[in-house]
């Protein structure tokens, strides 16, 4: 681990000003990312700024017709929260189909999607409810955050803040989870809900996050499993790594769709 400056912040301006006066200043919170990667010296930020516990980041909260969650919020925290179990159950099961209990715990939203891991599950999730990110300058959709393997649209010095996830209509994730690291070797989310039929996968994608335009397509009209059973998903553009090739995971992204959408009925 390369040298650094510890900061512990004490508001979101703080932090924001921080940020901003490091020569190479970068955010944490949980650090389920971060530290192992500094620990492999594959990073030398020289300056850590810490949000996690700042109550501007926290909190979990019903918003009229979404769920409103804190970027400091931990995984464990969205797992047990009454209002994401009454509202989008399946976000919460996918909250704690994370990692173990010491990861659940320590490991938070806005880490999860600043980072942007293509075998993360939170990023699928997004995607399929059409969440929006607040961060301290702007709002960004869903569909524009997520740029490609762990690149998002955040400017420099920009900070998450909250997520917004509509309540849909019906939804589930499925995921086959690697036993060890329990990431996804392939993770589907399926959703119905104001933006329509969604269908996002986490896992498998050489470039993170991606829809499956086909099988949404299918669930607009027929949402059930049956529906996209004839529905391939082609290999080209999947991860091939010791876990899993490309062609067993496309195979995978069918059979974890199938499911969700059973889920559903």
């Amino acid at each position: 681990m390369y040298d650094f400056e510890y900061h512990r912040a004490a508001s979101l301006d703080d932090a924001a000003g921080k940020l901003k006066a490091a020569d190479d200043g970068t955010l944490v919170a949980g650090g389920m990312t971060l530290i192992p990667t500094l620990k492999m010296r594959l990073a030398s930020p020289s300056d850590l700024i810490d949000v996690s516990g700042l109550a501007e980041l926290g909190g979990i909260a019903a918003e009229g017709d979404a769920v409103v969650i804190g970027a400091a919020a931990t995984h464990a925290a969205v797992a047990a929260s009454a209002d994401v179990k009454a509202r989008i159950p399946a976000l919460a099961a996918l909250a704690e189909l994370i990692g173990d209990a010491q990861v659940r715990n320590r490991g938070t939203l806005g880490g999860s999607i600043a980072n942007n891991d293509p075998a993360a599950d939170y990023p699928a999730a997004l995607l399929a409810l059409g969440a929006t990110v607040r961060t301290d300058r702007r709002e960004i959709a869903a569909d524009d955050y997520f740029k490609g393997l762990f690149e998002t649209a955040l400017d420099a010095g920009e900070i998450v803040t909250q997520v917004a996830f509509p309540v849909p209509e019906k939804a589930s994730y499925r995921k086959f989870p690697n036993p060890a690291s329990r990431y996804a070797l392939v993770g589907v989310f399926v959703a119905q809900g104001p933006a329509g039929a969604r269908v996002a996968v986490t896992g498998a994608g050489q470039d993170g996050v991606f829809r499956v335009a086909a099988m949404e397509e299918a669930l607009a009209k027929d949402f059930s499993a049956d529906a996209i059973a004839g529905v391939g998903v082609s290999a080209d553009g999947l991860n091939t790594d010791i876990h899993a090739g490309a062609d067993y995971r496309a195979h995978l992204i069918g059979v974890m769709a199938r499911r969700a959408v059973a889920d559903c009925g």
